[in-house]
């Protein structure tokens, strides 16, 4: 990972315990409460990583999706609504769970985790020294979903946000609107007798759209989304029946899958289909190709959320990671903030 920021800085790599490095952001009045490093997010007065890319000893994850929670680290600390789902896709770990706002010590510094929005069990974390507030964001979205829980606002001194859609291009629809979209284009489906086959991510978009779509007929699964779907089922979050594709399906069906099994047999073998995508990427006519139908629905905050989100913590250092860092590191220059981007 590199640093930059628009006051004068250096990078400057130096070896921890265990070979790791740690990146500093000189120009602070004081050692900054993280780090960048090559593995990750690192507090050295806690001696953590926060969703760490290699493994680690001690790991705080945001939430279950494989670019935030890997396998290999020694401990994994999580919200006990993510640790389900994090088990389930990491296997055998040693890991705990943490209410929502219980604050907890961890060598010189206090961390809490607060609603995210993104997917069940998501969380920003909270980092606190002497009275200084850092909040690394993970993934978020500031809408209401009514399915996961709901985004809060955490007031900081330095914001760590994510950008995926950081562009003045991505402004979602509400998704009453959407949903309905779908179940318009599920229904035409079925009175031309063909199978409605839906994209969406496997933990998250999937459950989110189980939830959300208005019935109209069965809705089946791959069993990568079904597996996801009765863990979080068993927890209690509102999932109505699915069924796991095993063979053939109803033509009236709607049939949800992970994108990445579209381009094989297996979509094939369910007969007459016709197939859908649910993203917010969707939202770029490119990504349409090689798709019957594009539904531009995100786990992610738009242009809009994003400004929203920053403007909420009160934080005058913001840290741009993960999308259009470099567009977003700007406009945040512009409004007046120290903005910096993590790599």
């Amino acid at each position: 990972m590199r640093f930059r920021a628009g006051l004068p800085v250096f990078w400057a790599e130096n070896p921890l315990p265990g070979g790791r490095f740690m990146g500093y952001a000189v120009g602070m009045a004081h050692d900054p409460i993280l780090t960048f490093s090559q593995k990750g997010i690192y507090c050295p007065d806690g001696d953590f990583f926060i969703d760490p890319t290699h493994a680690v000893g001690r790991a705080l994850v945001t939430h279950g999706h494989s670019d935030h929670a890997r396998r290999g680290s020694d401990s994994y600390l999580c919200t006990d609504a993510a640790l389900p789902v994090i088990r389930h896709r990491l296997g055998r770990i040693t890991a705990e769970g943490i209410a929502y706002g219980e604050r907890r010590q961890i060598g010189s510094v206090t961390v809490s985790f607060h609603p995210a929005g993104h997917v069940p069990g998501s969380a920003q974390i909270r980092v606190e020294r002497a009275g200084e507030v850092w909040v690394v964001s993970g993934d978020y979205k500031v809408a209401d979903d009514g399915f996961c829980e709901a985004f809060a606002p955490v007031a900081c001194d330095t914001f760590i946000t994510e950008c995926t859609f950081g562009l003045p291009i991505f402004q979602w629809r509400p998704d009453a609107q959407v949903l309905a979209d779908i179940a318009a284009w599920w229904a035409q489906n079925a009175s031309e007798g063909r199978v409605s086959v839906l994209a969406a991510y496997s933990f998250g978009k999937a459950q989110r759209l189980i939830a959300g779509i208005p019935p109209q007929g069965p809705i089946f699964a791959h069993g990568a989304v079904q597996d996801v779907t009765d863990v979080l089922r068993d927890q209690g979050y509102p999932l109505g029946p699915t069924f796991r594709v095993d063979g053939a399906v109803p033509r009236d069906a709607l049939v949800i899958a992970p994108p990445n099994v579209l381009n094989g047999d297996w979509a094939a073998d369910l007969g007459p289909v016709s197939v859908g995508f649910a993203s917010g990427w969707m939202a770029l006519g490119a990504r349409r190709r090689g798709v019957g139908a594009a539904f531009t629905l995100s786990d992610h905050a738009d242009w809009p959320g994003l400004l929203q989100a920053v403007r909420e913590t009160g934080a005058t250092r913001v840290f741009a990671t993960h999308g259009y860092v470099e567009p977003f590191r700007r406009w945040l220059e512009g409004a007046g903030y120290d903005a910096g981007i993590v790599r």
